[in-house]
């Protein structure tokens, strides 16, 4: 029997990868039900989209239609309780980025598992394209040597009328700026490759955007196998690029596209020891694009059929949101934050912007987080 769908939020992100992506699967799901607070927005996507059943409400679609997936296609500030809802009616989640707003939220919706399903997960499509999937097999494999430096840049640009949407950029409602609805793609796919991290130093800035959060933040990455990384998130860059390179004893591996990627976007540069036949053995044979969320809908059906965990969800979906967490920390206290810090009790494990999102907001707009790095290092 096919896997019965819902689909939660019925705007753009819905409507260009939630519902096609779903159709793409065939026989393989079915489309029970839409929800959306706006009537007519659920009604023209039910419409096109040919869905049978469209709501204004949570609760009402999960009583009714009883799916066995839902998929959250909402503002962020909205995820957690309706994933805990969908949890709770017996319903697996997939959700959009970024996962929660903070750390305690996410383990919050972990407290509603249970043991073999229903999970909740996080869209992360950049993990799932072909090339992803090869690079961290060699990884595992240790087929490259150790991974020694990575660069993690998402620069994308934003003009002050994205801002204008009443959730963008607000602590209460995103959690964060581009650190937590932007880089937070490229962030985790570097972690899928590198693992686990281990402590960060981060620095972030308004610089030309009306916000309450940073518009720019930078931040250097420590990795468990010693392996060091820049990150970069910016929405004031007017040629935009999202990259992940890695340089690994044997080989540089380099990611470059925007919003996503197929094997045509990746370089594999050997090292000059490694003899050519080699090197011509590391990118995929398949080409499978990491532009659409069918990829990871498959695994997420697929997780469903056999009633295991899916990838992107409990420890694997968590990792993402401790960097973030760890990256504000540091930013607004002015040294580096180590992952173990990040604890139920310490005030960014509550939220990013720590105990006083208005001093958070004030710190980041004054530039006070430069001088406290200048101060620190003054003092030794």
């Amino acid at each position: 029997m096919p896997i019965r769908v819902a689909v939660v939020g019925t705007g753009a992100v819905a409507r260009g990868q939630h519902l096609p992506s779903l159709a793409a699967l065939g026989d393989r799901v079915e489309i029970v039900a839409v929800a959306d607070v706006d009537p007519a927005s659920a009604e023209s996507a039910a419409a096109r989209f040919g869905v049978r059943a469209r709501y204004t409400g949570l609760d009402e679609l999960l009583a009714t239609e009883k799916p066995d997936l839902v998929t959250l296609a909402t503002p962020p500030i909205a995820h957690k309780d309706a994933a805990i809802a969908a949890l709770d009616a017996g319903a697996w989640v997939l959700s959009e980025k970024p996962p929660t707003l903070s750390l305690a939220d996410y383990d919050e919706i972990a407290s509603h598992e249970r043991e073999n399903g229903p999970y909740a997960a996080y869209v992360f499509q950049h993990r799932f394209g072909s090339a992803a999937e090869r690079l961290r097999e060699h990884v595992e494999r240790g087929a490259l040597g150790r991974p020694l430096v990575a660069r993690c840049d998402t620069l994308w640009y934003r003009d002050p009328s994205y801002f204008a949407v009443p959730w963008r950029a607000r602590w209460a409602t995103e959690g964060g700026g581009p650190t937590m609805g932007h880089g937070i793609h490229q962030m985790d796919l570097l972690l899928s490759i590198l693992g686990e991290w281990t402590d960060v130093t981060a620095v972030m800035s308004t610089l030309a955007r009306e916000t309450e959060t940073e518009d720019v933040s930078f931040a250097v990455v420590r990795f468990a196998s010693g392996a060091l990384c820049s990150v970069s998130n910016s929405l004031l860059s007017p040629r935009e690029t999202s990259q992940v390179r890695i340089d690994f004893e044997l080989a540089t591996v380099e990611v470059e596209h925007l919003y996503g990627y197929d094997n045509a976007h990746w370089t594999w540069t050997p090292a000059p020891q490694v003899d050519a036949a080699t090197a011509a053995a590391w990118p995929p044979t398949e080409n499978v694009p990491s532009t659409t969320h069918a990829p990871q809908l498959a695994h997420m059906v697929a997780a469903m059929e056999a009633g295991v965990r899916p990838r992107v969800s409990g420890d694997d979906g968590r990792r993402v949101m401790e960097l973030a967490a760890g990256m504000y920390k540091s930013a607004l206290t002015g040294r580096p934050v180590s992952r173990d810090e990040l604890v139920p009790g310490d005030p960014f494990y509550a939220s990013m912007a720590g105990t006083d999102p208005r001093e958070a907001t004030a710190r980041i707009h004054a530039g006070t987080i430069r001088a406290s790095h200048g101060e620190a290092a003054a003092r030794g």
